[in-house]
């Protein structure tokens, strides 16, 4: 008789083990249960936004740079499966270090950390780089901010131009080099909160100190964005400030007089809970008593380490050639005002 039950519509299907592809493990885990459940259906709301006329923000916190998901941020930024990157300034900073060629390194979380702090080695958890290398990256930030007109800049225009800089004397591409080329605006909205506020104040070169962002032109840039845009879909990485800054985009919108219903895609991978009330593990659910989420969006989170489910759902994405989903991108003009248009890209079976 539970058969018949009218709660009881679709039976979990047991997982079978074998030999099969990303994409195939991941449809295979919306019909079983927990995290794996909610794995896989990220992975169906992710193909959902790249079919509409979506422009997808994709916020970025953690330390994902050092932790090795570098190359797999510029594939999505290459391939255009996100739109719009806003960050911590860390994990662009570190960026910065990789992009010239040098690396960060395994160690071991319960190594003697006063020992690393006597040759100037910097942990996080299980990864570790060279603080002298960093200083490498703190003078090359600081030098071309002295090089730039002296009036404030928004982090997008910053890291566009920054990013064009980097690309002369880069080793291996990187997030900043690839979003320059590609045409992907970063906002990194808590940019002082990273090595670029330590190089553009530490006077390395007194000219960065009269160096200024604007944040507030930030908040307006996105808020438009949001609201010029047929749909907006958000994937976030953590939370914390890339997270609300997001969010925000749709209450920034309505103030400025265009309404918005919310963003109508959203995914989260976090390991934070909601019960703790931090916005890392706020739940989507809660952002439509603000506003910034559709009352109908598809929406997901995942409670999974970043770089478990992250890797899992890009390598699903490149399998299907998501990429060729797309009817539409928001395109972005780089100079000190913003100004977006979206261009159909129409579905051609044979774009890689």
């Amino acid at each position: 008789m539970s058969g018949k039950h009218p709660f009881f519509k679709h039976p979990v299907v047991p997982f079978e083990p074998r030999r099969e592809s990303v994409a195939s493990y991941l449809r295979q885990c919306k019909d079983i249960s927990f995290q794996a459940r909610s794995l896989g259906v990220a992975f169906e709301v992710w193909q959902k936004a790249l079919k509409d006329d979506t422009t997808i923000f994709f916020g970025l916190s953690g330390a994902m740079t050092p932790a090795g998901l570098r190359k797999l941020v510029v594939y999505l930024i290459e391939k255009r499966l996100i739109d719009v990157l806003v960050t911590t300034g860390a994990n662009v900073f570190h960026d910065i270090h990789e992009t010239l060629g040098r690396k960060h390194y395994k160690i071991h979380p319960h190594m003697d950390d006063k020992l690393l702090r006597k040759h100037y080695i910097d942990r996080i958890y299980d990864c570790a780089g060279s603080e002298e290398d960093y200083s490498i990256a703190d003078k090359i930030v600081a030098d071309f901010a002295a090089s730039l007109p002296k009036r404030p800049h928004t982090t997008r225009e910053w890291f566009y131009q920054f990013g064009r800089h980097l690309a002369t004397m880069q080793k291996a591409e990187g997030i900043v080099t690839a979003a320059a080329k590609h045409g992907v605006p970063i906002y990194a909205p808590a940019i002082g909160d990273s090595s670029y506020g330590i190089g553009l104040a530490s006077g390395v070169n007194p000219g960065s100190l009269d160096f200024l962002f604007h944040p507030v032109k930030d908040v307006r840039e996105t808020g438009l964005i949001a609201a010029k845009s047929p749909e907006t879909g958000i994937i976030f990485i953590g939370g914390g400030t890339p997270k609300n800054f997001t969010q925000q985009t749709m209450v920034t919108a309505e103030y400025m007089g265009m309404k918005r219903p919310g963003h109508k895609y959203c995914i989260q991978i976090t390991t934070d809970a909601p019960h703790w009330g931090g916005l890392s593990g706020c739940t989507f659910e809660e952002s439509q008593s603000w506003g910034k989420i559709h009352f109908e969006a598809e929406k997901i989170a995942v409670y999974s380490d970043a770089t478990i489910a992250l890797p899992l759902l890009a390598s699903g994405l490149a399998e299907v050639k998501a990429h060729t989903f797309r009817k539409s991108l928001p395109k972005f003009s780089t100079g000190e005002d913003l100004e977006m248009t979206r261009v159909r890209v129409g579905r051609n079976p044979r774009r890689r």
